[in-house]
C-alpha cells in the first residue's frame, strides 16, 4: 500500500512529538510545520493525505491557514484546538475543515479519525468509474464519475463533505436521514456531539444550491426527524 503522509501543524513541540510517535507507530509518513506560515509551505510542498491542524498558530492562525489551503487542495484537514466554543467549531466547518477535535483528546479516537478521513480519500480516488450518466434532482446535477455537480448549468465549489454529503441524499432521493444516521454514513463514524457538523453542512449547501436559502427546494428539513433531498 502507498505510505501516507500526514501533516502535523503545531505549535507545541511536545504534542507534536506524541503525535509522531502514535502515528508513526501506524506507519504513516510525518511530516511537521510549528507556524501558519510555514505550514502552507511544507503543505505545498510535501502534499500530505491529510493535515492535523492546530487553530492557535504563531503568525497566522489555523483558521487562516485553512482558508488558503482550501482554496489550492481538497486534502482531509482536521482542527485541533484548545477551545470547546461552538461557535470555533462552526467557523472551522464552514471554512472547510472536514472535521475537528477538542484538546485534550484521546490518541485512539485521533488515530481512529485518521484512518476514517484517509480511507473515505482513498475511496474517492480508486473508486471504478460509472457511466456518464449524471445523477439529476431537478436542476440539480452530479456527476458521480468526475464528482462535481452544478446546479442550472453552473458548476458548484463543494468541499470532499459537501460533495460527499449531497451524493448520499440524492442517491436516496426522498428518503428522510436522522442527523446520527447522516453522521454514520457521510461521516464514517460516531461524533460526540457532532450532529452540530451536520446541521452546518446543510446550511453550507443550501446556500450554494438553493435559490433562496430560507426557503429551500432541495434540502428539506422534516421537523423532529432531519433531512432530505427532493426535486
Amino acid at each position: 500500500m502507498k505510505e501516507r503522509t500526514i501533516l502535523i501543524v503545531e505549535d507545541d513541540k511536545a504534542l507534536i512529538e506524541v503525535l509522531k510517535y502514535n502515528l508513526g507507530k501506524e506507519g504513516y509518513n510525518i511530516v511537521t510545520a510549528f507556524d501558519g506560515s510555514q505550514a502552507i509551505e511544507v503543505a505545498r510542498k510535501s502534499r500530505p493525505n491529510v493535515i492535523l491542524l492546530d487553530v492557535m498558530l504563531p503568525e497566522m492562525d489555523g483558521f487562516e491557514v485553512c482558508r488558503i489551503l482550501r482554496k489550492e487542495t481538497m486534502v482531509p484537514i482536521m482542527m485541533l484546538t484548545a477551545k470547546d466554543g461552538e461557535i470555533d467549531k462552526i467557523v472551522g466547518l464552514e471554512i472547510g475543515a472536514d472535521d475537528y477535535l477538542t484538546k485534550p483528546f484521546s490518541m485512539r479516537e485521533l488515530v481512529a479519525r485518521v484512518r476514517v478521513m484517509l480511507r473515505r480519500a482513498e475511496m474517492a480516488e480508486t473508486k471504478s468509474p460509472e457511466p456518464d450518466i449524471p445523477l439529476r434532482v431537478g436542476e440539480l446535477e452530479i456527476d458521480t464519475a468526475r464528482r462535481r455537480a452544478s446546479i442550472g448549468g453552473s458548476l458548484l465549489k463543494l468541499t470532499t463533505k459537501e460533495f460527499n454529503l449531497l451524493l448520499f441524499l440524492a442517491e436516496n432521493r426522498g428518503i428522510v436521514f436522522s442527523r446520527d444516521k447522516l453522521l454514520e454514513k457521510v461521516w464514517g463514524y460516531d461524533y460526540p456531539g457532532g450532529t452540530r457538523s451536520v446541521d452546518v453542512h446543510i446550511r453550507w449547501l443550501r446556500e450554494k444550491i438553493e435559490a433562496n436559502p430560507a426557503k429551500p427546494q432541495y434540502l428539506l428539513t422534516v421537523r423532529g426527524v432531519g433531512y432530505k433531498l427532493e426535486g
